[in-house]
């Protein structure tokens, strides 16, 4: 990796604070019993619910953060996410199969976080036909990832809504409130360390792909003639933002946005080499997340707290489209 720079390391000091600043909210900020908001240390069971939550909104703010990274170059496409190749919608999928047969056969269903291993098994079901269907002469292409990504998403929410349909009205709410996001405070314990030792294996491959990343950027031909061995890049880039964003799912719901969104954020204070901005688009990942925790439960609406997968399409939402006015987004 290339010697940071004075700028690069102000920019990772600032969003380290940031991140911290998100982190320390969200310990401290709740509402009292007549609905006001309260600044307190918890107490010991409070505590630690609130540790869990801000444990399982950091991962998945790390996770999807650094796929969003890969995607982008590993498709050359600032606008990439890690939802383009349908690895979310494939989780949600296999969450509703998993609960609908588990009603079907009389047993008490549970949103996503109780079938992290359904969720898994629907995202990298996903990712398993994006890639046999995506590649070309034997190569990941990138055009035929978006392509058959944009159809194995539409085929998935379609079967999704089928499986709404047959749900009854509880359980089809309890289905609903994952599928906009859901930080969830009591996740058990060996999820949260599989889940948090693939993020910070991701990060770790993410950068040590840094500069290669930053020679993928470059056409075919001018990547091959400087060494770069093209094809096998692509592929590792794809699995590894497939199982990140694998793992964002299984923890919390398919959020979107933050695997768009953090990227450029980083890329505007860091400069857009990757080994660093990987670092420092995780960084704002757990921003994103662990901060939009905080926001919503400052927001109270009349049926309870705002998923934080509301708050991140609120937010993301313009940003896409500034991005896509303002030709930042331009492939």
């Amino acid at each position: 990796m290339r010697r940071i720079t004075r700028k690069q390391l102000i920019g990772l000091v600032i969003l380290a604070v940031l991140a911290a600043a998100a982190i320390i909210t969200r310990l401290l900020i709740y509402r009292g019993s007549d609905d006001s908001l309260i600044w307190s240390w918890p107490e010991s069971g409070i505590a630690e619910l609130r540790r869990t939550s801000i444990a399982v909104a950091a991962i998945a703010g790390v996770s999807l953060a650094v796929s969003g990274v890969l995607l982008q170059a590993l498709l050359r496409n600032p606008l990439a996410s890690p939802f383009i190749l349908g690895i979310s919608s494939g989780a949600a999928l296999g969450v509703m199969t998993a609960v609908y047969v588990g009603h079907l056969m009389g047993r008490s269903a549970a949103g996503g976080g109780a079938h992290p291993l359904p969720a898994l098994a629907g995202a990298l079901t996903a990712l398993c036909i994006v890639y046999l269907l995506g590649q070309r002469r034997g190569w990941l292409d990138p055009l035929s990832l978006v392509l058959v990504g944009v159809v194995v998403s539409a085929i998935c929410g379609a079967l999704i809504m089928f499986l709404q349909h047959l749900a009854p009205h509880g359980l089809r709410s309890d289905l609903v409130t994952w599928m906009m996001g859901y930080i969830h405070p009591d996740v058990p314990a060996a999820l949260l360390i599989a889940t948090g030792a693939t993020a910070l294996l991701g990060l770790a491959a993410g950068m040590a792909l840094g500069r290669a990343m930053d020679a993928g950027t470059l056409e075919d031909d001018e990547a091959r003639s400087i060494g770069l061995a093209i094809g096998p890049l692509r592929l590792v880039m794809f699995l590894l933002a497939g199982v990140l964003t694998s793992a964002a799912v299984a923890l919390a719901g398919p959020i979107g946005f933050v695997g768009l969104i953090a990227p450029h954020a980083a890329r505007l204070l860091l400069g857009p080499r990757h080994a660093v901005l990987v670092a420092g688009a995780a960084l704002v990942g757990v921003v994103l997340l662990v901060g939009g925790d905080a926001t919503c439960q400052v927001i109270n609406v009349s049926g309870g707290r705002m998923p934080v997968g509301v708050f991140t399409a609120l937010v993301g939402g313009p940003a896409f489209i500034w991005l896509l006015r303002s030709g930042r987004g331009r492939a």
